[in-house]
């Protein structure tokens, strides 16, 4: 009876966690409501980890991808195809960076903030485009203000 009870508690709390999890949406879009080309919208999440990120294919010629220098320590990349949703559970915590490839010079960025997360020091250094720059310090402002 003690083991039942003891396997029935560890199953109600692994169900249970995954229960509170998440699914967030993101639109990639060739133009968003405030008149940006080129944009994730939104463009900044603040997640809680276990939460699922959904990028749906919304205007053709887009795709989502981890940009691997600008993640959490541990966390796995991933990389979709264009014009194709991909999903993407979220489990370490940190800054993770998202690009779209094709219009990544463009600015086509969004910032996903995982659980307590901070900005690490060297997030903005390395070759990142001008307008990609830009973007990700208007997101990373966002996350400050929270």
């Amino acid at each position: 009876m003690t083991r039942f009870m003891a396997s029935a508690a560890a199953l109600a709390i692994l169900v249970g966690g995954a229960a509170f999890a998440e699914t967030h949406e993101v639109q990639m879009l060739n133009v968003g409501t405030d008149g940006e080309r080129m944009v994730f919208e939104p463009a900044f999440l603040q997640v809680e980890p276990g939460d699922t990120v959904k990028f749906l294919a919304t205007d053709n010629g887009h795709n989502a991808e981890s940009l691997l220098e600008m993640m959490p320590e541990g966390a796995e990349a991933f990389k979709g195809r264009i014009n194709e949703e991909i999903e993407v559970t979220l489990d370490v915590e940190g800054l993770y960076a998202i690009q779209c490839k094709p219009h990544y010079a463009m600015g086509m960025v969004m910032t996903v903030a995982v659980g307590d997360a901070e900005v690490p020091d060297d997030f903005l250094e390395g070759r990142i485009p001008r307008k990609a720059k830009e973007r990700f310090e208007a997101q990373l402002a966002e996350l400050s203000a929270e």
